[in-house]
């Protein structure tokens, strides 16, 4: 060969072959069908069940109210200064539609403006407490050995502590506010997601793909986050639900114990108020009844919405 003759080219990586793109590209495109068919038929079956759709326009209802509050009813109306003529106790009426209170606020701008604490206070105190609870219920599970049985011990301790008591000392401890509540209830109320948590966790982990994971190579993260966490989340997202009502109940109890923030609007506030005029025994009934039955739409519209998705999750629930 001529010393004149350049040097042939050192060939490339080979192209990848059309026809393995082309079956990539029809495996992506058969995922994404294979998810909107289940989320069609979860939708089918959560549209079949009647009481979990009136829940949801329930709480729709709420959410819409709780944000459209500013716009339906001012703050001024709240403003006991702008009252001064309003009437005391007065009944439900074409005027009153829900009846006053004792300083002749409306009850149903009251209502509105409880919404916005009540239900923040339950949702984001009840993703606090799923947040907890799944790493907790994780770790147990996957876990073992000392480590996996200290977790254990921590979590049985927080189930037997009674939920309530642990919240009213924490609520007096710490500076009363609607930060202050959500601490006290996310803190107090994880355990038993941990413990549904946990055993679901024990159930994935006897299965093949997990062992499969696990002679490859893959390390506790990996299997953590990659296989356990994406099994169990559904099984969180129906609890979590569930859990939203108690959340609400346990704000309506701290604010009606007097430990909530006395300056921001909630259920459990006008309930308070309420106890403290004694609304129940000097005939003001609309006083108690009007927050009493705002609560229980609410925590009734959620637990019919949970036991709806976790019948979806658990088929072996529908066909009971």
């Amino acid at each position: 060969m001529s010393a004149n003759t350049p040097a042939e080219a050192a060939p490339g990586p080979p192209d990848r072959d059309p026809r393995e793109r082309g079956a990539a590209i029809d495996g992506a495109k058969l995922v994404r069908e294979r998810r909107l068919n289940n989320a069609k038929k979860n939708w089918a079956l959560f549209r079949s069940d009647v009481p979990a759709l009136l829940g949801a326009l329930v709480l729709l209802f709420f959410v819409v109210i709780a944000l459209a509050a500013p716009l339906i009813a001012p703050a001024a109306m709240l403003d006991v200064t702008k009252q001064l003529d309003a009437p005391r106790y007065a009944p439900p009426s074409l005027e009153h539609p829900l009846g006053t209170d004792g300083l002749g606020r409306e009850l149903w701008v009251r209502i509105l403006w409880g919404a916005r604490v009540s239900i923040l206070v339950g949702v984001a105190a009840t993703v606090m407490s799923m947040v907890i609870g799944t790493i907790m219920g994780l770790a147990a599970g996957h876990f073992s050995g000392l480590f996996g049985g200290l977790i254990m011990r921590v979590i049985d301790f927080f189930i037997v502590l009674p939920s309530l008591l642990l919240a009213i000392v924490l609520s007096s401890v710490l500076e009363r506010g609607v930060f202050t509540i959500v601490i006290a209830i996310g803190l107090t109320s994880w355990a038993s997601t941990a413990r549904i948590v946990r055993s679901q966790t024990l159930s994935v982990e006897s299965r093949l793909y997990i062992e499969r994971a696990r002679i490859l190579g893959a390390g506790h993260r990996h299997i953590l986050f990659r296989h356990l966490l994406p099994a169990v989340m559904p099984l969180v997202l129906a609890n979590t639900t569930l859990t939203v009502g108690g959340a609400i109940i346990a704000e309506s109890t701290l604010s009606f114990l007097g430990l909530g923030d006395t300056s921001k609007e909630s259920w459990g506030t006008i309930l308070k108020n309420s106890m403290d005029v004694s609304a129940a025994t000097s005939g003001y009934w609309w006083y108690v009844l009007t927050p009493g039955i705002a609560i229980l739409l609410v925590v009734l519209a959620f637990t019919m919405v949970g036991r709806a998705l976790e019948a979806i999750i658990n088929p072996a629930l529908r066909s009971r």
